[in-house]
């Protein structure tokens, strides 16, 4: 289970940042004062245009930032405190980290697993599984820089679950697929789902959240401004669809900025 109690994150801005977001302020607050909870056998969704705060909600949990303010913990385990055991429970994944160009999926996945305490008949027991599910066997030997950026993402998604984590951390897991490869991806976070595991995802594909997730957390500017099943949140905003529930949420919040 994932618990984030009040979570506040302010970065520091350089000269050139407070120049590109046209801001005198050298202070940014990329997330305010957020809580949510993500449970065992669900697929929690963080909802919410570029720049919202996702990415920096994820990076918290899996342990790569520090909390400002507040506190989150991991199946127990606090993220600033305890942080080797909770990097020992996730499985953390964002198109940002990269795979080794010059190695093979199946050179990588040893080296991880290996990493996680494995030994070699269990890495090889989880790389057979894996890689079949995901089509990789065929290219298991080639380097990652020679596979199309559909197979890289199967290979990097395979590597960060090598040892069977009991939490899964992925930031937009279908951006920039195509439509074959994102079904396979979202297929295998239902089948982690069904297996008691805990998902928690970030996306601003609205449909992928409607047909994925069991509940929803939308964050606009850092704030988490609703959270609920997708039929609670469209009875909430009177909305048909999760694509009207979202802009009305956004007027309604600009307004609040107002």
């Amino acid at each position: 289970m994932i618990q984030i109690n009040d979570l506040t994150k302010v970065y520091k801005l350089t000269k050139k940042q407070m120049t590109e977001q046209k801001t005198k302020k050298n202070m940014m607050k990329a997330v305010d004062k957020l809580s949510l909870r993500a449970k065992p056998g669900e697929i929690y969704g963080l909802l919410g245009p570029n720049g919202a705060g996702k990415t920096t909600v994820l990076r918290c949990i899996a342990t790569l930032l520090k909390p400002t303010q507040g506190d989150i913990t991991v199946k127990g385990y606090d993220t600033v405190k305890d942080s080797e055991n909770v990097r020992k429970t996730i499985g953390f994944l964002t198109n940002e980290i990269k795979l080794d160009p010059q190695f093979s999926p199946r050179y990588m996945f040893g080296f991880f697993g290996r990493l996680h305490g494995l030994n070699e008949e269990a890495i090889d027991k989880r790389r057979e599984e894996l890689f079949d599910y995901f089509g990789i066997k065929d290219f298991e030997d080639k380097k990652i820089d020679e596979l199309s950026s559909g197979m890289k993402q199967k290979a990097s998604l395979a590597v960060s679950l090598v040892h069977n984590p009991e939490v899964i951390i992925f930031d937009e897991p279908t951006n920039g697929l195509d439509i074959i490869t994102a079904r396979n991806v979202t297929d295998y976070l239902k089948l982690l789902r069904n297996e008691g595991k805990t998902v928690i995802i970030s996306t601003h594909i609205m449909t992928e959240a409607e047909k994925l997730c069991d509940r929803i957390g939308i964050i606009i500017n850092g704030i988490l401004v609703t959270e609920g099943s997708l039929a609670e949140i469209l009875e909430k905003t009177d909305s048909k669809d999760l694509e009207d529930a979202f802009f009305e949420l956004f007027k309604i919040y600009n307004k609040e900025e107002e």
